[in-house]
């Protein structure tokens, strides 16, 4: 088999080089990550499962989970309202799943990942705007891949590797909906959705969401957000 060297390492992260092409290594011995609360092996029917049915790139260490809550029935009935739908891609980093271990939020560094705006989204989100629509993103990656686009205030197609962390207090450009899975505590990725929603917001839906039971993590419950105006941060709280 091939052999693996450790020539970095980045915290809790490890960059390694290898002996042989990765892609195929982890096809022959990779696991799918399953949350906690499915108490069984993964299986091969996880890596058809564990995908959304519109991936073309391979890349990313884990899938835009929100995506999975839409099969080709669905997406041809929010079609038929008129919905339109444009791709990003955003190769998600394992830095992305890393908690905040800082005392200040804006002194925690994210991992760089790959994305790629393409002209055809930035067009089909002007003549959206232009027609009085609004932008739904599907998942926090694509929020990041649109406000890393935007980061100057104007959405521009973009290509390469983005640091942009998004927590209460930073504006938004581009997204005026989301739609997410419910996250780990102390993790970028709620303190994204607080941003946009605001957090006493954030905090009362997940408090809802415990109460009634429903699922966190990869294969979990989402919910639909429009984005606040005026979000409030955890220092708003009396």
């Amino acid at each position: 088999g091939g052999e693996a060297e450790m020539v970095a390492r980045h915290d809790t992260l490890f960059e390694l080089r290898f002996t042989e092409e990765v892609l195929p290594l982890l096809d022959r011995v990779g696991h799918m990550p399953l949350p906690p609360y499915i108490d069984r092996p993964d299986e091969g029917a996880d890596r058809e499962r564990y995908q959304t049915v519109y991936a073309q790139r391979a890349g990313a260490v884990a899938a835009p989970t929100a995506g999975l809550h839409f099969d080709e029935a669905l997406l041809e009935k929010i079609a038929a309202k008129g919905v339109e739908r444009a791709f990003v891609t955003l190769h998600v980093g394992a830095g992305t799943f890393q908690p905040v271990r800082v005392d200040k939020i804006e002194d925690h560094h994210m991992h760089k990942e790959w994305l790629e705006v393409g002209q055809d989204v930035v067009d089909a989100i002007e003549a959206c705007r232009a027609r009085g629509g609004r932008v739904v993103a599907v998942g926090t990656t694509s929020v990041r891949s649109l406000e890393s686009a935007a980061r100057d205030g104007v959405l521009k197609a973009f290509s390469g590797d983005t640091d942009i962390f998004i927590y209460p207090g930073r504006p938004f450009h581009v997204v005026d909906a989301l739609v997410t899975n419910f996250h780990l505590p102390e993790s970028t990725l709620l303190m994204l959705v607080s941003a946009f929603a605001g957090y006493p917001e954030t905090m009362a839906a997940y408090a809802a969401a415990v109460e009634h039971g429903y699922r966190f993590f990869s294969y979990g419950d989402a919910m639909f957000i429009t984005r606040n105006p005026a979000p409030r941060g955890p220092e708003d709280q009396a």
